[in-house]
């Protein structure tokens, strides 16, 4: 088992990362946490899947459960929704010293975490990621938030998880779409700050895609720890921690212009992510070798590189509604500078992003 200790001072936690270890949950939760109820958020799909699993755990270690099912999608990830968790939470009885536990992707992760960070100010969270861009991203570091008609994220807290466990099995029930789409933020983490897991994907894609279990928990734990150490040192993305949102500046606006159906969240941000590499090419920050290793990376791992039709001007619209802009107007923009390093950058202006959209239609 991979033990990741992310180090925030009371908001510490670990993540448990291993390979058919599902059953053992209720185990660690009474170990590491005192409650004695918890409400278990999930899908359909996984409920289906996992959820008596989750339960029989759950009970075995005396911890009364109650299951909430939200539908799958991002559309789905809302206030509405947000309210009807808190009528189960009301009604289940939870209170401060009551647990959230968070089954699914990073839809159900993002929805539940937002839920438990308002409900009575906050109570205890444990996300159990089911899918790949989760495990690797989304459920480390406790950002939380539903979306909003005029732009993703929009509405959220940061509220840290309690518990992160992480059970790489279950990526064998993934769709191959949706596994795809989580190698896209893998492969941002290598891109920004880590050479070896960006050049340890490029040599073993083939074992990644196939899922051989010690490449998964290989990319899965390495990007854990890679993130642990960048919220370690940001927690509230005041400075560095930005540099994790490389690729999503674009990505956000592209899923928000076609209503989160078009596109994947990995999908959109490897769109983002080639559009990136093209400003950093343009502003002479990158050398075009760089870009097009990274855009090969991403196209040899079965993820979009190009959106022909996108609207421009309404691209960019939405993109002033991001919540990394600056007070002078100008987008924060993270950018790489090198394969393993990127920078944040604030003079990237209409003209850059236009141009790099045109040279990468």
């Amino acid at each position: 088992m991979h033990q990741i200790h992310v180090n925030l001072g009371k908001n510490s936690y670990f993540i448990y990362i291993d390979s058919g270890n599902l059953q053992d949950l209720g185990a660690f939760v009474k170990k590491s946490l005192s409650f004695k109820k918890a409400t278990i958020v999930t899908n359909p799909t996984i409920n289906n899947l996992y959820g008596e699993t989750i339960r029989n755990s759950l009970r075995s270690a005396k911890i009364e459960t109650e299951t909430i099912e939200a539908p799958d999608g991002e559309e789905y990830k809302s206030l509405i929704w947000a309210g009807k968790l808190f009528d189960a939470f009301i009604d289940f009885q939870m209170t401060r010293q009551s647990g959230v536990i968070a089954l699914g992707g990073g839809v159900i992760g993002d929805l539940a975490g937002f839920a438990s960070a308002t409900y009575m100010r906050g109570i205890p969270l444990v996300q159990v990621p089911t899918s790949l861009i989760a495990q690797v991203d989304s459920s480390v570091g406790g950002k939380t938030a539903v979306n909003h008609p005029k732009g993703k994220n929009l509405i959220g807290a940061f509220h840290q998880p309690d518990l992160v466990f992480i059970d790489v099995d279950m990526l064998k029930t993934l769709p191959d779409r949706e596994f795809k789409s989580g190698l896209a933020e893998v492969i941002k983490h290598g891109m920004i700050m880590d050479k070896e897991l960006f050049e340890y994907i490029e040599d073993n894609l083939s074992k990644i895609l196939n899922q051989e279990p010690q490449s998964i928990q290989q990319i899965v734990s390495r990007s854990c720890r890679d993130k642990a150490h960048i919220v370690e040192q940001d927690e509230k993305e005041q400075s560095i921690r930005a540099i994790l949102n490389y690729g999503h500046t674009i990505g956000h606006s592209i899923e928000s212009i076609t209503d989160y159906n078009s596109f994947r969240h990995g999908e959109a941000v490897s769109i983002g992510m080639v559009i990136a590499a093209k400003i950093a090419v343009n502003m002479e920050l990158l050398d075009e070798e760089k870009a097009i290793r990274q855009n090969n990376l991403l196209a040899s791992s079965g993820l979009p590189t190009k959106f022909p039709d996108l609207d421009v001007n309404k691209l960019i619209q939405t993109m002033q509604l991001d919540k990394k802009i600056r007070e002078n107007n100008k987008l924060r923009y993270i950018l790489a500078k090198d394969i393993g390093k990127a920078i944040m950058v604030e003079n990237v202006n209409e003209d850059h992003i236009s141009q790099a959209i045109g040279e990468s239609r």
